[in-house]
C-alpha cells in the first residue's frame, strides 16, 4: 500500500469499523440517569442516614460524581471527602480522544484499535485524527501537513540559544528550555499579554498545533546534535515529517540524503504508537497547566518535563542504563535474584494500565526485529532479550505484575 493514498486507508477504517467506533465513542460519555436502577444507596452509619447517588457509566467503569458526596454531612455539616493522591480510583476526565481497556489490552484513538492505525496510517493522518475526531481527506490531509512543515525552521535567536547549552547537555534538558522559551517570541500566543481569551479563536488555537508539531522536531533534533558535537541540519522542504526529522539527525554531508523507508516507516510508527495514551503523567500536567491560563509553549514544555522522569517517558532511558549496568548475558540471572530481593530497580516490565499486555509493545517488537535484519544488533539487545525470556518464565515476577 502507499502510505500516501490516504483516501483508501480512511475508506478501509471507516467500512471496517464505523459503526462499532461511533457506538463505542458514544458509550464513553454515556450516563446513567439516577432513580432505581442506576443508582448507589449510601448509609452514614454515623448519622443514620441514607444516600441516592446516581451512578453513571463508561466503557472502562461505573462512576458517579464526587460532588455528589457532598450532601453527605456529618452531624456539624461537614461534608464528606475522597482522598486518593495518586488518581488509583479517581475518575478526572471523560473523552471522545482515546479509549484503553488495561485487562484486555486495548488502545483506541478516537474509536480505531491502535494496531489498524499503525498498519494503515502516517503519523500526521493520526494527529488529525486525534485533534478534530474524523480522518482527513486527501485535501484535508494535503493542507494540515502543508501548514505543519511550513513551521519546521527554527528563529534564528533559538538556534543561537540552543548553541549555547554546555557541550554534554542533556537532549531533554535542551528540548524542554527551548520549547519554553518559545512563549517569549509569541506574546501574541500568551493569554498573560493578550487576554484570557484568546484561545477560544480556533485559528489561534490551530496556529499553535501547527508550530507546535513543525517546531518539536527540528528542536529534538538540535537537542541530539549538540550532544554528539555535530552541526544542526536544517529542515528540508521536500522530505516527509518522519524523513525531515531523520535527516535532521542524521545527515553528515550528503547532497541528496534521503533515510531507508524500513527506517523511516518503523520511526513513523513508533511516533503513531506515543501520539496519545489518555490520561497520563504529562496529559494531566498539560491539564493543570492550562487551567492557570499560561500560554500553551510553557504548557508543552512542562508536559515534556514531566516525561523526562524516570517513571514515565524517561523509562525507557532507564532502560538501557539497565541492561548497560548488567553488561552481560551471563549476568542476568544474579540481576533478577537482586530484584527480587529488592536490591534492584528493574525497569521496562509491567505496567500500570495494562495488566495483561500493553498492545503497543507486539508491534514495537515485530518492527524492531525488522531493523535488525536491516541493521544488525546492538549487544544490549542480547541481554535485554536474554532479560525478557528469564523475567517472562520467573513465577514470582509474574505473581507481582512484572511479566
Amino acid at each position: 500500500m502507499h502510505w500516501q493514498d490516504i483516501r483508501e486507508v480512511s475508506r478501509y477504517l471507516i467500512t471496517s469499523f464505523g459503526m462499532n467506533r461511533l457506538e463505542g465513542l458514544d458509550l464513553q460519555l454515556k450516563g446513567i440517569k439516577g432513580g432505581g436502577e442506576g443508582t448507589v444507596e449510601i448509609t452514614d452509619n454515623r448519622t443514620g442516614k441514607k444516600y441516592e447517588i446516581a451512578a453513571k457509566t463508561s466503557r472502562e467503569c461505573d462512576f458517579f460524581d464526587a460532588k455528589d458526596l457532598l450532601k453527605i454531612k456529618d452531624a456539624e455539616g461537614n461534608p464528606l471527602r475522597i482522598y486518593d493522591p495518586g488518581y488509583t480510583n479517581t475518575v478526572c476526565a471523560t473523552s471522545y480522544i482515546s479509549y484503553i481497556d488495561g485487562d484486555k489490552g486495548i488502545l483506541e484513538y478516537r474509536g480505531y484499535p491502535i494496531e489498524v492505525l499503525a498498519e494503515k496510517s502516517s503519523f500526521l493522518e493520526v494527529s488529525f485524527l486525534l485533534i478534530h475526531g474524523e480522518l482527513p481527506t486527501q485535501s484535508q490531509l494535503d493542507k494540515f501537513s502543508d501548514k505543519v512543515m511550513k513551521h519546521t525552521i527554527l528563529h534564528t535567536d533559538v538556534t543561537d540559544m540552543m548553541g549555547s547549552f554546555r557541550y554534554d547537555a542533556h537532549p531533554m534538558g535542551m528540548l524542554i528550555s527551548t520549547i519554553s522559551a518559545y512563549s517569549t517570541l509569541h506574546p501574541e500566543a500568551n493569554p498573560a499579554l493578550s487576554g484570557e481569551s484568546l484561545y477560544k479563536d480556533v485559528d489561534v488555537r490551530n496556529k499553535q498545533v501547527y508550530r507546535l508539531l513543525g517546531l518539536v522536531p527540528t528542536i529534538a533534533a538540535n537537542s541530539y546534535r549538540h550532544r554528539i558535537g555535530r552541526p544542526y541540519n536544517p529542515p528540508s522542504e521536500n522530505l516527509s515529517y518522519v524523513d525531515n526529522f531523520l535527516y535532521m539527525l542524521d545527515r553528515l554531508n550528503e547532497g541528496t540524503y534521503k533515510p531507508h523507508p524500513k527506517l523511516t516507516r518503523a520511526l513513523e510508527i513508533l511516533f503513531i504508537l506515543h501520539a496519545e495514551h489518555e490520561m497520563n503523567c504529562s496529559t494531566a500536567f498539560v491539564r493543570h497547566m492550562a487551567s492557570s491560563g499560561v500560554d500553551v509553549y510553557t504548557t508543552i514544555a512542562m508536559a515534556a518535563g514531566a516525561l523526562y522522569g524516570p517513571k514515565h517517558g524517561g523509562a525507557n532511558e532507564a532502560v538501557i542504563r539497565m541492561l548497560e549496568a548488567i553488561g552481560s548475558k551471563d549476568n542476568v540471572h544474579r540481576f533478577i535474584l537482586e530484584v527480587k530481593q529488592k536490591k534492584k530497580v528493574l525497569f521496562g516490565f509491567g505496567h500500570r494500565v495494562y495488566k495483561n499486555y500493553d498492545p503497543r509493545a507486539k508491534i514495537v517488537k515485530k518492527i524492531a526485529f525488522e531493523i535488525f535484519e536491516l541493521l544488525g544488533r546492538e549487544p544490549l539487545i542480547e541481554i535485554a532479550l536474554e532479560l525478557e525470556k528469564i523475567a517472562l518464565e520467573d513465577e514470582y515476577l509474574y505473581n507481582i505484575g512484572l511479566s
